[in-house]
């Protein structure tokens, strides 16, 4: 028997099919593309989402991602003409394309922990030019997009698991085991809802965050909105905002490891004024934290505040994939920054609204990186509201409805 049954194959992929629909805004239509992406570990469930696109009446388009050697050679052993190529035809592909589900299934976490950092940043701007257009298309509500995870042993043995330990917690975040695994995920998606719409109710002028390493402050910024599940990632426990970044200041820390580009950092500590993290430092992986914070004008910044409440999420412990590890529950639920780009899904207005122009206006954070910081320690978060007072919004890992 494989990790996942076929009955969890078949609902997992029924989910996937679901998240990529939510997150678009406007219906799919018979017949419309959609990218099948997925590592090679992953091919059950690839296999398990590509009936499910047909039974859809769509046309699904797979396409299989490099492995971790293929991933080596392309940053570690390319010309400067390799590293930069553009693919053929992509920009039409992308332009025809509806939808797009990936399934990341790494099959070693430390592959380019060899590799420079700066032949893996300038091999992944040369691709932002063609996800702009991605970028585009989603926020003129024409393209959908989900990602998710598949387990595999270099996952669990990152997260100190054997294999069946992982693929078991991995498909109980995920809410295989319910008896109605989708009709969960709909009603998990409607409770936070309520919740960001209380948040937003309360008119927050800033957000106080305390724990026994942490003491920071931001103010959400003017049109801004919470938001829940939008299917862009399964699973989705967190409610997240894009902060001003320009009115981030003090103490931030991540108890929580992160894995990046082969590279283990812990322990971080970012000190900011004014909306820059000014000093840094790392248990572990303290350069490689440093050469991040300098890789562009934006990488120093707040891009994203998130909190999950313990009492929906269902990712229970450290699972070394920040998929997951953003919307860890555990004893006291978790709180994360990103650093770098904001999420346009934050703005509580249309969507075309927002012009590169009127987002920097905003204090919306424009970088190439997006790098998500997880602190799970017991904390409070305070907001002082628009009509004067105070009030406790999260305490103990819940929100404080």
């Amino acid at each position: 028997m494989g990790l996942l049954t076929e009955d969890d194959l078949a609902s997992y992929a029924e989910i996937m099919v679901w998240a990529v629909r939510t997150s678009r805004a406007v219906p799919f239509k018979n017949g419309e593309l959609v990218l099948l992406r997925f590592d090679m570990q992953a091919l059950p469930l690839a296999e398990a989402v590509y009936a499910a696109l047909m039974d859809a009446h769509l046309h699904p388009l797979p396409q299989a991602l490099p492995t971790s050697f293929m991933q080596v050679q392309h940053f570690g052993n390319s010309s400067f003409g390799q590293l930069t190529f553009a693919q053929p035809g992509l920009d039409e592909l992308f332009r025809a394309t509806a939808g797009v589900i990936t399934i990341l299934a790494p099959d070693d976490l430390g592959s380019l922990s060899g590799v420079d950092e700066h032949s893996i940043d300038q091999g992944e701007k040369s691709e932002l030019a063609a996800m702009a257009l991605l970028d585009r298309r989603r926020r003129a509500g024409l393209l959908g997009s989900t990602v998710c995870l598949y387990p595999t042993p270099a996952l669990a043995e990152a997260s100190g698991m054997p294999l069946e330990e992982y693929a078991e917690r991995l498909a109980r975040a995920c809410l295989l085991y319910t008896p109605d695994p989708l009709r969960q995920w709909m009603r998990v998606r409607q409770e936070l809802a309520d919740i960001a719409k209380w948040l937003d109710s309360l008119k927050i002028e800033s957000l106080r965050i305390e724990s026994t390493h942490m003491d920071l402050t931001l103010s959400p910024g003017s049109k801004r909105r919470f938001v829940g599940v939008t299917g862009r990632n399964i699973p989705g426990y967190e409610l997240y905002l894009a902060p001003d970044w320009r009115t981030v200041n003090g103490v931030y820390y991540a108890d929580q490891p992160s894995i990046r580009w082969g590279r283990l950092v812990s322990q971080v500590r970012l000190e900011f004024h004014g909306g820059v993290a000014i000093s840094a430092q790392a248990g572990q992986g303290e350069p490689f934290l440093a050469g991040r914070l300098a890789s562009d004008g934006g990488a120093r910044r707040v891009g994203e505040f998130s909190l999950t409440d313990k009492r929906i999420s269902r990712v229970e412990r450290f699972m070394a994939h920040t998929l997951l590890d953003e919307n860890y529950g555990g004893e006291d639920g978790n709180c994360h920054i990103a650093l770098g780009g904001s999420s346009a899904a934050s703005f509580a207005g249309p969507a075309q609204e927002l012009t590169a122009e009127r987002a920097e206006e905003l204090g919306f954070n424009s970088s190439g990186m997006h790098w998500d910081l997880v602190n799970t320690q017991k904390k409070r978060v305070t907001a002082s509201l628009a009509g004067g007072g105070k009030r406790a919004i999260y305490e103990d890992g819940q929100f404080l409805l």
